[in-house]
């Protein structure tokens, strides 16, 4: 297009600010944001809500909020954009307030607006914000919760270690929960090590026949945190039979203008043996800082010398361990991986 000489419209921005934020391509966002501003096309609820959404997918919120910011005239789906940035980056209290000045502003929340508030809430652990924010959903604005909603408030429960509570919200919704809820609950139960209730929410999502392959990767992991191997081998068995296959963890990080992709184990990039190098460095320094591998999250049955190796090696590790050679000293380093970070690279990180 720019070869051709056509010059872009607000449709063209919003498509491209997307695919930046599914890639993770923050320079790249930032370029497009300035070749908005150059040809003075102009940040409405669309194209404003996708440059809140790259900025905040591709780990910048800060930006985000200067974007929101600088729009005056503000619509339900630019609060949307900026309470669902609240809540990926963590940033719970922020979601609330935001949620809280959308109402003072005379705007009427939807659905997406509740997911959104809701999400921040359990992840930030805010018990009665999340209760009273879910109950006005129906009361004060007539919205019928969905799953979506009800499934916030079992991760809420199950974050906060209130597992029976959760295990009773499930039983009493009016809707029928799905493997998703179930699995949320199964998860708490691996963090909190509540071996009971997980192996009874784990025979209902065996049971219920609608256990999808990331289902049985989160029971075989389950089982694997319980030091119940002979759980999860049955587990990948039936993940085998059914032909499923787990999507594999892929970690992206953005250098000079472009993405570099590492999978567990990666050999493929052409400065492997440097990263590799780097790697060993980054895990003296942490044996001398007395890390101990959280190997309970393998779920493989194999030594524990070979779950410390396969632990080493995750994509993150290997697109940290890149970043570092790659970039000035101090320079921040963003992550994107399209799984979620296991407890030991968590620790790590």
């Amino acid at each position: 297009m720019q070869r051709e000489g056509v010059r872009g419209n607000e449709v063209t921005v919003v498509c491209v600010l997307s695919a930046c934020a599914q890639l993770g391509a923050l320079e790249l966002g930032r370029w497009i944001h300035s070749y908005i501003e150059k040809y003075d096309i102009e940040v409405n609820y669309f194209v404003g809500s996708a440059l809140i959404n790259m900025y905040a997918r591709c780990g910048s919120i800060k930006e985000a909020e200067r974007v929101f910011e600088g729009i005056k005239e503000r619509e339900v789906t630019i609060y949307n954009s900026m309470i669902m940035g609240f809540a990926l980056h963590g940033k719970s209290v922020e979601a609330v307030e935001m949620f809280r000045m959308m109402i003072k502003h005379g705007l009427r929340p939807t659905n997406i607006t509740f997911v959104g508030v809701l999400n921040a809430c359990s992840h930030g652990g805010l018990v009665d914000d999340c209760i009273e924010i879910f109950a006005s959903m129906k009361i004060e604005y007539g919205l019928e919760p969905q799953i979506e909603h009800h499934g916030c408030m079992v991760d809420l429960l199950g974050r906060v270690g209130h597992l029976e509570e959760a295990f009773r919200y499930i039983q009493n919704m009016e809707l029928s929960p799905d493997h998703i809820i179930w699995g949320s609950l199964l998860n708490a139960c691996k963090v909190h090590q509540n071996n009971e209730l997980g192996e009874q929410v784990a025979k209902i999502l065996l049971d219920s026949g609608h256990a999808d392959t990331g289902t049985y990767i989160l029971l075989a992991n389950a089982y694997a945190s319980w030091n119940k191997c002979e759980g999860a081998a049955p587990v990948r068995a039936m993940l085998k039979e059914g032909g499923g296959q787990k999507e594999p963890g892929c970690s992206s990080i953005e250098v000079n203008n472009e993405i570099h992709d590492f999978f567990l184990g990666d050999i493929r990039h052409h400065q492997k043996e440097v990263i590799y190098r780097k790697l060993e460095e980054l895990n003296e320094i942490l044996r001398s800082e007395g890390y101990n591998p959280q190997i309970e999250v393998v779920s493989q049955d194999v030594t524990n010398r070979e779950k410390e190796c396969a632990l080493a090696i995750h994509s993150e590790r290997l697109a940290i361990c890149y970043g570092l050679i790659s970039t000035e000293p101090q320079c921040s380093l963003r992550i994107i991986k399209n799984l979620r970070v296991c407890n030991d690279c968590h620790s790590v990180i």
